[in-house]
């Protein structure tokens, strides 16, 4: 009973993990600008990553195997956020300027006047 439990368990994290691989794959395809893509990139690698990992932990058991997932489970989990964070402060020491959308730009034109909500 308890093992049929681990391996639903263990299913649910990998098809969630999987899941969240294709959305941010999707992500990078759909969003506008490097910012929201880089964005969209970092947050779900680690979110895939983990989700994978801890599933592959749970099929292995107890075991040496399960020490060396959790170990490169950390080892991501410290630098993906980071090789994110230089990706984009790189970009920004760069020059790269998020795209902004028609309206910021319309109400950014005329500076004296409030922008209307119709």
């Amino acid at each position: 009973m308890a093992e049929s439990v681990v391996d639903i368990l263990s299913w649910i994290l990998l098809l969630a993990g999987g899941a969240a691989g294709v959305i941010g794959g999707i992500g990078l395809l759909r969003f506008p600008d490097f910012y929201t893509r880089l964005h969209a990139a970092g947050v779900t690698e680690t979110l895939c990553a983990l989700a994978i990992l801890l599933g592959l932990a749970l099929q292995s058991g107890l075991s040496l195997v399960t020490v060396k997932l959790i170990m490169i489970l950390l080892f991501l989990l410290f630098t993906a956020p980071t090789a994110t964070h230089a990706l984009a402060r790189a970009a920004m020491v760069d020059g790269v300027e998020p795209e902004v959308e028609e309206e910021e730009e319309e109400s950014e034109s005329t500076p004296g006047e409030r922008p209307s909500n119709t």
